[in-house]
Formats: C-alpha cells, structure tokens, sequence
C-alpha cells in the first residue's frame, strides 16, 4: 500500500500588533535612529533593522540602554491599580478630562488645525493608564458633539504599570520609555500631552506637541495627602517651592490658559490607605512597620492643581533652555 503524502501544514501567521498599537504606530519614531516603525512579526522595527518587541501584555519595548529605576515595582502597580480603580481620585481624573477636551476643542476649531485628523493624545509618566484612559472617554468631536476616533500613548519606565496600561483603554498604546530622554515620537503630532504627578521634561514636551497643543500638568497642592503624611514617618512632603520651579521651568516654552484647584476629602479603608502610600514616591521611603498602624486615617484630603498650558509657538535664543533641561515630580 503507497505511503500517504506527508501532511502539510499551513505556514504560521505572523503575530499581529494590538489595535492600539497599530493606530498609533505612524507616530511612532525609532528610539535609536529616529526613523519610522513597521511592525514585524511580534516587533516594532526600522529600516536600519533595529528592533523592540512587543511584550505578550500588549506595551512595546522601546526602552533600551540602561534602565531607569524610579517606575513603579510589581506591589506598587497593583496598589495604584487597585486604589485607582476605587474611583477616590476620580475628581482629579474628571479635571484632567475637562482640561483636555477644552484643549482639544480650542485647537480643532481654531487657525492652528491642519486638518481633521483624529486627536492623538500622550500620557508621560502613564502608571496604569488611569489618566489617560478617562481622557480617551471625555474627548468630544467639537464640529459633530460625537466621540471621535481620539487615541493615545502611555508612557512608562515600569513593565509593571504598562501591563495594565496597555489594556486600560481599547484606544490607549503603552511603551516603555524614560521622560529624561528624547521621546520615540513624531515631532509635532499630539494634541495634548499629560503630565499627571510624573517628571517633565519641557524640551520634548514642545517638540511632540503640534502648534497650539496642550500640556495638562497636575501636581500635588499645599495639604495633599496631609493625615497620610502626619500618620506616616517617611512621607514625602510637597515641596513648598514647587510652583516656583514649575513656571521656571516651563515658561520659555508653554504660557499658562487655566489652572484648575481641585480639593475634597474622602474615605479610605485600611488596605486604600496602604496602597495610596504605595502608589505615592514615599514608596521607597515607607517601611512595612510604618504601614502596621491600626490608626492610619480614615479618611484623607485631595489637594492638587491641574494646569493647562499651551505651546508657545515661539521662543527666543536668549530664553531656549538646554534640549535636555528636565524638572522632578
């Protein structure tokens, strides 16, 4: 009896980015080069052949070199995760959106669209998404009142915080990346740029931003966190000369529009306020005997400020600081 024909098999198909990854990859540049990404079975990669994978929970690896080591650790993602998603800072996540939206509005309908393309906004320093995901939501079509097709990229040096990221939103991309380098993307091509309790780093906030963009800032206001902070040793304290620092720094480049006050109480369990500590820089100062206290409070104030700031479309020689001038939390 012949021997039946060996069985083919059909050749394995290449693995397909995530959708959001895919919308976003256009304004995507190499981080070593600067040219344009393609994908590439399981990778994003360039014309010069470098490469960066596309880790299995869906970010993109473009961090490469040495490693930042400030992103958050495996605990400190799942408690910002978790408190996050107890709604306690919604009001602050509502001022970010309301910010935003304002900004996009603004620029869609004034002199400085070119073009009807859909708003692409980018978290640095994203966390979990959480930010970012609640300004996908809010972003009206100021022509239509309907939701346009927005998108957006969280950036992130913790692997941790970028696995929920990459699935906080079905139009959010997330990357890892370190806000003191020069972003591996488009110059010119966001909307909007937030910058929620994350380093800055104004050089590249300008350039990715398009003419008329915005930057939304939020930082910790006087009284942030205050019955944390006088129950917790090792808290770190809002510094009293923030503001300051934050005009220097972002004046020659950005001119304030509105400043947002955003300031209430809410309860906490025990466990939402360890994982509040948790989620804050104090992370690395706090001890588990700190957070051992039966007495930690019950309930905590929320006091931040949420700027909106647009580019400056011109700088002069005298007022451009180095490219590479960045400012802290």
């Amino acid at each position: 009896m012949p021997a039946s024909p060996p069985t083919s098999r059909p050749a394995p198909q290449p693995a397909r980015l995530p959708a959001a990854l895919e919308r976003v990859l256009p304004l995507l540049r190499c981080p070593a080069c600067g040219a344009p990404l393609a994908p590439g079975d399981g990778a994003l990669r360039c014309p010069e052949r470098h490469s960066f994978d596309v880790a299995r929970h869906g970010y993109a690896g473009l961090l490469t070199g040495a490693r930042a080591t400030s992103g958050d650790d495996g605990p400190m993602a799942r408690a910002r995760r978790d408190f996050l998603a107890a709604g306690r800072y919604a009001p602050v996540r509502g001022a970010v959106a309301d910010l935003a939206t304002e900004a996009v509005a603004h620029l869609r309908q004034g002199p400085a669209d070119s073009g009807p393309g859909r708003p692409f906004v980018v978290d640095v320093g994203c966390g979990t998404g959480y930010y970012l995901a609640g300004v996908l939501d809010a972003l009206p079509d100021p022509r239509t009142g309907a939701r346009p097709d927005a998108v957006g990229l969280g950036l992130d040096t913790s692997a941790h915080a970028l696995r929920v990221a990459a699935r906080a939103h079905p139009r959010a991309a997330a990357a890892t990346w370190d806000v003191f380098r020069p972003f591996p993307v488009a110059s010119g091509c966001a909307d909007v740029l937030l910058d929620v309790f994350a380093p800055r780093n104004p050089a590249e906030f300008h350039r990715v931003l398009r003419p008329g963009g915005a930057l939304v800032v939020v930082r910790p206001y006087r009284g942030h966190l205050a019955e944390l902070r006088r129950q917790v040793s090792g808290m770190v304290a809002v510094d009293p000369d923030k503001e300051r620092r934050l005009h220097d720094a972002l004046d020659p480049w950005f001119e304030p529009v509105r400043t947002r006050e955003v300031e209430y109480t809410t309860p906490l369990t025990r466990q939402e306020a360890v994982d509040l500590v948790l989620m804050t820089p104090s992370a690395r100062h706090v001890t588990a005997a700190d957070l051992s206290d039966d007495d930690l409070p019950g309930e905590v104030t929320v006091s931040v400020l949420a700027t909106a700031y647009r580019r400056r479309d011109t700088i002069s020689a005298g007022e451009r600081p180095p490219a590479a001038a960045t400012t802290r939390r």
